[in-house]
């Protein structure tokens, strides 16, 4: 089955470019002009991504996200203007998967949400009592589920493969690429700081469960899992 891409972008040339290459790629694809639209679409046809404007009018797409990912994991994706940084790594603490840089290019976008959706892609389940844990940080792989001394972690598809990631080799550091190749497939280039404010989110969010440590920074080097241990 056709995987469904919601598709919000208030610019009616860019919006047409990218439907066209989704569609293209053997993908549906419904639009949204703006932040309200972009919502009532979303609630109706529940879709498997979201490609997202950041500068949408009244309700941008900063926004948008924060009020997904609410009651949402579905993957977004980002689309900023270059001069949008700041905008960007804030979507990206946010809960968004990943994001392309205006201009882009049609290729580039759909390798991007095809990346993307393999990562998220249902695997069958196999034991949902498996477990990795690290302290009082426990995760269940089959289950996408995490927890920290029982207290649940919601953390988006790209957060629990990076965390996992890192807790399945708990004395390695991890170098960005290392991460790059674990958590996206090695397919497409993404900058270090993309990789950077996950690994902040993860540390916020374990952090607001009382996690201390959660991942550690060896510097010139890369990450590794920390101590997981409850804040005292």
């Amino acid at each position: 089955m056709a995987h469904c891409i919601l598709v919000v972008e208030d610019d009616p040339h860019i919006r047409e470019i990218i439907r066209f290459a989704l569609e293209k790629a053997g993908m549906k694809t419904m639009v949204a002009c703006d932040g309200d639209e972009a919502m009532s679409r979303f609630a109706e046809a529940a879709p498997d991504l979201v490609v997202l404007d950041i500068g949408l009018p009244e309700i941008d797409g900063l926004e948008v996200c924060r009020r997904i990912r609410k009651t949402s994991d579905t993957p977004i994706l980002f689309l900023s203007a270059r001069d949008e940084e700041i905008d960007r790594v804030l979507g990206l603490e946010m809960g968004a998967d990943d994001y392309v840089a205006k201009p882009f290019s049609p290729r580039e976008l759909v390798a991007r949400v095809n990346a993307i959706l393999k990562r998220v892609r249902a695997a069958p389940v196999i034991d949902l009592s498996v477990i990795i844990s690290r302290g009082a940080l426990v995760v269940r792989p089959q289950a996408h589920e995490a927890a920290f001394s029982d207290r649940p972690v919601a953390l988006t598809a790209l957060e629990f493969a990076i965390l996992k990631t890192l807790l399945a080799r708990p004395n390695m550091v991890f170098s960005r690429e290392k991460i790059l190749e674990a958590a996206y497939g090695g397919s497409i280039h993404v900058a270090d700081r993309t990789i950077d404010s996950h690994i902040r989110n993860i540390r916020g969010k374990l952090a607001a469960v009382g996690c201390e440590s959660a991942v550690e920074t060896v510097h010139g080097v890369g990450f590794r899992i920390g101590r997981c241990e409850a804040v005292t």
